[in-house]
């Protein structure tokens, strides 16, 4: 659908929803490690949703904006909101539930993009109010769902990652926690090889139409 835009109405629609996804997404890291014990992300003043303290220059503005601008395409990142492991209560537990937090809270805006959309197709016809919601909101569905579903990929730095090692017994998890400082390589390699797109795609695919069936789009 959103074929039918100029780049520019694209980016226009695109900007908040992809701001929101990644910096509601590093907050619910940090309030959740707050919660759990550990008040680093709290004292260093990352939990807020003020997008300025949450801005990585490269992941943040230029990868999205270029992507939205050819591709059509939104990813990007925030900086990572600090959090000492060693503060946690149950650190085994809890680094899980810490992980959990990103993708889940991307899982719970695309559910509220989704209701978006249902407002604006129940709003009479507008196109200054029901179809740029529409579109804003089809557009937040897309960049929380796939922004989830990347995070859960089971290879460390991920959430994914972290929660795996989390859950598996130490000897095995301290084998896949070595994968770490190559990880992000690996990622970006099976990104731009299309592998990755190729094996999470379906699951997007169907993340989406649970999410828009949920709230009867579908």
């Amino acid at each position: 659908m959103f074929s039918e835009l100029s780049p520019v109405q694209l980016f226009t629609v695109a900007v908040l929803p992809t701001l929101f996804a990644i910096v509601v997404h590093e907050v619910s890291h940090g309030w959740v490690a707050l919660r759990l014990g550990d008040t680093t992300a709290y004292a260093a003043g990352r939990l807020t949703l003020n997008p300025l303290k949450h801005i990585d220059p490269i992941g943040t503005i230029l990868v999205p904006a270029i992507l939205i601008l050819t591709l059509g395409f939104a990813f990007g990142w925030a900086k990572p909101v600090p959090i000492n492991w060693k503060n946690l209560r149950h650190p085994k537990r809890d680094i899980a539930l810490v992980a959990a937090a990103g993708p889940g809270a991307n899982l719970v805006m695309a559910i509220v993009w989704a209701l978006l959309v249902k407002t604006g197709m129940l709003l009479p016809q507008d196109l200054f109010i029901s179809d740029p919601l529409i579109y804003m909101g089809s557009f937040g569905i897309l960049i929380n769902t796939v922004l989830m579903v990347f995070n859960l990929v089971p290879i460390p730095p991920t959430d994914g990652g972290r929660i795996l090692t989390s859950l598996l017994p130490p000897h095995m998890a301290y084998r896949i926690s070595k994968i770490e400082p190559y990880g992000m390589f690996i990622l970006v390699g099976l990104l731009f090889s299309g592998i990755l797109w190729k094996l999470i795609g379906p699951l997007i695919q169907a993340v989406m139409l649970i999410i828009q069936r949920l709230v009867g789009l579908g």
